[in-house]
Parts: C-alpha cells; sequence; structure tokens
C-alpha cells in the first residue's frame, strides 16, 4: 500500500545494509540522509564541521521525507539518517535494522496543519468534508490521521492526500486542497496564504506525540560507536549555541545564513523557523524519558503506540512485540555532562 511501498523487504534490505556498512568502514566512509528541517546542527553540515570532527568522508544526502531515507537504508544507500517517529516506526515494524541515537527535537510549533484563506475552515469543527495533504509516511502524516480521529472522523469523512511536500505546496496555492500538515520550508509557505490550525505539539497533547531523531543502521553502530559519539558531540554543539546564545542565530547571523544556503529560503525564513523547535539537552536524552531504559525508553514506548495506530488505520500489517532494539543511548550517555 501507498503507506509503506517505498519500503523494502526487511531481509533483503538487511542483508544489503551489513553489506554496505562492511565496505565503508575500511575507507572511514559514511553516507548519511538529511531533510529541509531546520536545526541548528545544520550549520555543521553547511560548513564541514562533520567531517572535520569525525575524521570521516562523509557524503550528505538530501531527502524530501523520512520515507525516502529509510528506502535507501534498505537499500544499502544510506547509513544514517534523520528521520521523523512515524516512517521510523513503519521501517522497524517491518523489521528494518535501525538505532536512534540522538533526538533531534520533539513536537513543537515547527510542524502544523496550515488551512488555506478562504477554505471554510475556522476551527476542527469545520474539518468533514475538506481536502487535506501531508506527506507519506511522515509524522504529519500520522499526526493527521490521529487529529481526525479524535475530532470522531474517518478518511470517508475528510480526504486525506499522501503526496510530497512541494506538491502540497502547489495543490495549496492553486486551491485543490483545504490545508497541509508540513514542516518547513512548506510551513513558511503554506503560512503566506493560509493559517496554522494546529500545530504537533497540539496533536502529541491529544495523545499522539512524535519526534525526529537520528538513527544508523544496526552494524554501522556496532562497527562505529566512536563515530556516533563525534557525530552527536557536533550535534549538541549547535543545540548549545542556540539554546545558550540567542543572538548568534538572528537573521543577519552567519549561522542562518549558511542555514538559508543550504536548505533554501532566506536568513530570516531560518531564523524564525529555529524559534519553532522543541529541543532536547544531552540529561533529558539520556534518561528513560527518551533514549535511556530500554523497554521502558520513551522512543521506544511511541515507537509501538505510533505502530499500534498505523496498524488500526490499515497503513502496516505488523506491530513488534517491543521497539528496545531499534535505540541506543551509548552516545548521549558518553556525552552528557
Amino acid at each position: 500500500m501507498q503507506f509503506v511501498k517505498k519500503l523494502f523487504a526487511a531481509a533483503v534490505g538487511a542483508l544489503v545494509v551489513a553489506a554496505a556498512t562492511s565496505a565503508l568502514a575500511a575507507d572511514k566512509k559514511v553516507v548519511i540522509g538529511y531533510q529541509t528541517d531546520a536545526l541548528p546542527s545544520s550549520v555543521g553540515i553547511a560548513n564541514g564541521d562533520y567531517a572535520k570532527t569525525t575524521g570521516y568522508d562523509i557524503d550528505f544526502r538530501r531527502f524530501n521525507s523520512g520515507a525516502d531515507i529509510f528506502a535507501a537504508i534498505a537499500s544499502g544507500d544510506v547509513q544514517i539518517g534523520y528521520v521523523g517517529s512515524s516512517p521510523y516506526a513503519a521501517a522497524t515494524s517491518r523489521g528494518l535494522d535501525v538505532k536512534a541515537f540522538y533526538v533531534a527535537s520533539i513536537s513543537g510549533t515547527d510542524e502544523a496543519l496550515v488551512v488555506r484563506n478562504g477554505s471554510g475552515i475556522n476551527s476542527l469543527a469545520d474539518l468533514k468534508g475538506k481536502k487535506l495533504a501531508a506527506a507519506p509516511v511522515s509524522t504529519d502524516h500520522y499526526q493527521l490521521l490521529a487529529l481526525i480521529k479524535s475530532q470522531g472522523l474517518t478518511e470517508k469523512d475528510v480526504q486525506i492526500f499522501a503526496i510530497p511536500q512541494p506538491e502540497i505546496v502547489a495543490a495549496f496555492n492553486r486551491g485543490d486542497i483545504d490545508g497541509g500538515f508540513v514542516w518547513d520550508p512548506a510551513l513558511t509557505e503554506l503560512k503566506k496564504t493560509g493559517k496554522v490550525l494546529v500545530t504537533s505539539k497540539d496533536v502529541a497533547d491529544k495523545g499522539a506525540p512524535t519526534f525526529s531523531a537520528w538513527v544508523a543502521t544496526g552494524a554501522f553502530a556496532k562497527e562505529h560507536p566512536e563515530f556516533l559519539k563525534s557525530f552527536s558531540s557536533v550535534i549538541d554543539k549547535y543545540t548549545t549555541s542556540f539554546t545558550s546564545n540567542k543572538a548568534a542565530w538572528t537573521a543577519d547571523s552567519d549561522n542562518t545564513k549558511l542555514l538559508a544556503k543550504l536548505l533554501g529560503g532566506t536568513s530570516a525564513d531560518q531564523a524564525a523557523a529555529l524559534q519553532n523547535l522543541s529541543l532536547l539537552s544531552l540529561n533529558t536524552q539520556a534518561s528513560d524519558a527518551w533514549l535511556g531504559g530500554g523497554e521502558k525508553s520513551g522512543v521506544a514506548r511511541i515507537l509501538k503506540e505510533t505502530s499500534v495506530f498505523l496498524k488500526e488505520q490499515k497503513k502496516i500489517s505488523d506491530v513488534l512485540p517491543s521497539y528496545a532494539a531499534f535505540v541506543t543511548p551509548t552516545a548521549v550517555v558518553a556525552l552528557k555532562k
């Protein structure tokens, strides 16, 4: 079905991933997938800090969605990726061997359902009979479905289109859809002729929390723990800078100019988008609330809850007994202050 068709069969994917990881190990090369989200740590992609700090030859590749990244991981083309919790749940439910080693952000205002001016939607009570869209196998898709369910509606009551973000922006601007649940840069674009109805945090508060994380293949994580630690240290450096020195992240700062060059839009767009993030400290990440605690880890719990919902919605076919095997706190524990 469309929601998971981009993910290859887990058994075949696991073999390919293991072979690719072994081939890369000797050369200290790694391919990493990232997305267009505004993150402080993406400055490290733009200025080469990750390669300098880790000592690895890093090939950063840009993807439109977490589903696309997981397809690339399953094929062996990518060893590390930045993904959302919904495609992460779908991939691991199919047995793909990946481990989250750093939680990039949690449900905030950086993802939202924006409704078009003139759509007739002024509140959640107006959603019945409307046309809404979200990127397939994304946290936005998951939260949009959860939002609809929370209102006592189904996909028979609201037309849900699972299409890539560029297509959402185009359809929104043409008036073909009434709203889109998106992240930046699409979020900024839709706000120009629409208004935010609910945010990701709002939906999380209704019982459907999400997060985004950096994941590595199980084989790469096992063979390169020092890389994951060094890579995580770069993320933490920029995250700490953003949370403690706001002056370094204004619209006219070098940091936001680098983000604009890498991700698109203007430095002002990037500065504004950064303000919507909900970031976690290393100590919080290492706790049971997120990466620590094995079976009790928040990441494992959210993955299972998400998978249960996706199965109910017939988007995946199986839910695993546990998702603890897809989480590792090792890197953040080694770095926490």
